[in-house]
C-alpha cells in the first residue's frame, strides 16, 4: 500500500468518525486541538496527523486503533455487555437554580430551574450551572455541574459547600497537616480553611460542557 493511499484511507475513517458524531469540522478540531485547515487536508488524504494525535483521537472517541489505522475490525473501541449498557439508560434530575441551607431537605419548586435527562448517572443526583473562573480549568463558567449528596470526601474531591455569604460554591477538598483546605483550581484565588459555620453539601461526580459549533 502506498503511502498516499494509507494517508487517503485513513483520512477517510478520520471523516467518518466526525460525521459520525455530527461535528463540524470546526468542532472537531477544536476537540482534537489542531486547526480546520489541517483537519480538512486530513480528510483530504493530502496529510497524515501524527500517531500521538491519532492515538489520542481513538481514546476520546473510544475508537478503536486497529480499525483506524488498518480498516478492520468495529470501530467502537468497546462493545459493551448488555448488564453495562444499563449504566447509559438516562436519569432524570432536578436542575436547581439555588442550592437550600437545608439542602437536601427544603428544596421546593421555587428552587428548582427544570429537570433534565442525561445518561449514565445515578438516580439521586442534582445539577446546577456553575458560573465563575474559580474552579478553570476543570469547570468552566456555564457548564452543569452534576453532584450527589455526600458526606465522607476524599483528597482531591470537588464539592459543593456555602461560603460565608450563603453562595453556593465549587473548590478542592484536600488535606494538608490533619486540616481541611478548600482550594480553588484557578491558581489566581486563594484556598481557604473550612470553618465551622461552612456546610458541605456534597461532592461533584461530573461536568456536561456545551461545545459551540
Amino acid at each position: 500500500m502506498s503511502s498516499k493511499k494509507n494517508h487517503a484511507e485513513i483520512g477517510s475513517r478520520i471523516k467518518e468518525i466526525r460525521l459520525s458524531r455530527g461535528l463540524t469540522q470546526k468542532a472537531f478540531a477544536s476537540s482534537l486541538g489542531i486547526v480546520q485547515g489541517f483537519l480538512s487536508d486530513v480528510e483530504r488524504g493530502r496529510k497524515l496527523p501524527s500517531e500521538t494525535l491519532l492515538i489520542a483521537l481513538c481514546h476520546l472517541y473510544e475508537i478503536s486503533e486497529e480499525w483506524l489505522f488498518t480498516g478492520e475490525g468495529e470501530i467502537s473501541r468497546k462493545v459493551f455487555p448488555r448488564e453495562e449498557m444499563e449504566k447509559f439508560v438516562a436519569s432524570t434530575i432536578p436542575l436547581l437554580k439555588r442550592v437550600p441551607p437545608e439542602f437536601p431537605e427544603g428544596i421546593g419548586d421555587q428552587d428548582i430551574y427544570d429537570r433534565i435527562s442525561l445518561p449514565g448517572i445515578p438516580e439521586g443526583c442534582y445539577a446546577f450551572f456553575f458560573y465563575g473562573n474559580f474552579m478553570a480549568p476543570t469547570v468552566h463558567d456555564g457548564d452543569i455541574v452534576i453532584f450527589t449528596e455526600h458526606q465522607d470526601f476524599a483528597n482531591g474531591d470537588i464539592v459543593l459547600l456555602n461560603n460565608l455569604w450563603g453562595e453556593t460554591i465549587l473548590r478542592r477538598y484536600r488535606m494538608k497537616d490533619n486540616e481541611v483546605l478548600l482550594s480553588p483550581d484557578n491558581p489566581l484565588y486563594r484556598p481557604f480553611r473550612l470553618e465551622k459555620d461552612t456546610r458541605i453539601f456534597g461532592k461533584v461526580i461530573e461536568i456536561w460542557r456545551k461545545i459551540k459549533f
